[in-house]
């Protein structure tokens, strides 16, 4: 006669079921908390509890392990800004929504932010790119720019990255009142008919 334990056998810190995630959740973590020279990835395999070479089979270097980050980072960023879009209901309250996450999601998340754009998140202007944010953005503009759409794509993106830049590096107070002042899609494009 057979008998099976139902006894619950302790997890261990990693069960190599997808250690390339677990790797990016790990470094994401030392985002939270410092800068992109923090990261190793002796330390990450140490976190994650697997030898260096397991991470190597999955990042040859930390140029790729901080490229894998900065596209988790886009990836984030675009999340965050269709929340905010939905959540205004859509239409230039969207718009306007999906620029204020912007800046809120660089000032929550400054590293990781920063690396997005230092490390290969956003490969190219969102005119070009295909990432999330990118595609709303163009959505967006298109839906109020008609023919000149690709101006205020450029023209969104430089206000809403230029203002979490001026924040992230002290030269504005992150003040969530100044962000919906200069985000607002009625005072950043009054001559555009919104609805």
């Amino acid at each position: 006669m057979l008998t099976v334990s139902t006894s619950k056998i302790a997890p261990r810190a990693y069960h190599h079921g997808d250690l390339r995630a677990a790797l990016i959740e790990a470094g994401l973590a030392v985002l939270a908390g410092s800068d992109a020279e923090a990261i190793s990835l002796r330390e990450l395999a140490r976190t994650a509890g697997v030898s260096p070479t397991a991470v190597y089979r999955h990042f040859p270097d930390k140029k790729a392990l901080l490229a894998a980050l900065a596209d988790a980072g886009v990836a984030r960023l675009g999340e965050a800004q269709r929340l905010a879009s939905e959540a205004a209901g859509g239409g230039a309250a969207g718009f306007a929504a999906t620029g204020r996450a912007y800046v809120r999601f660089a000032l929550a998340n400054p590293a990781l932010f920063r690396l997005s754009f230092t490390h290969g998140g956003f490969a190219a202007a969102p005119t070009q790119s295909s990432d999330t944010a990118s595609l709303m953005l163009r959505g967006y503009a298109e839906q109020f720019g008609g023919a000149d759409a690709e101006r205020l794509t450029l023209q969104a993106w430089s206000v809403a990255h230029g203002l979490a830049m001026l924040m992230l590096d002290g030269r504005l107070p992150p003040d969530d009142a100044l962000i919906d002042r200069v985000l607002d899609t009625k005072t950043l494009f009054p001559a555009q008919n919104h609805t």
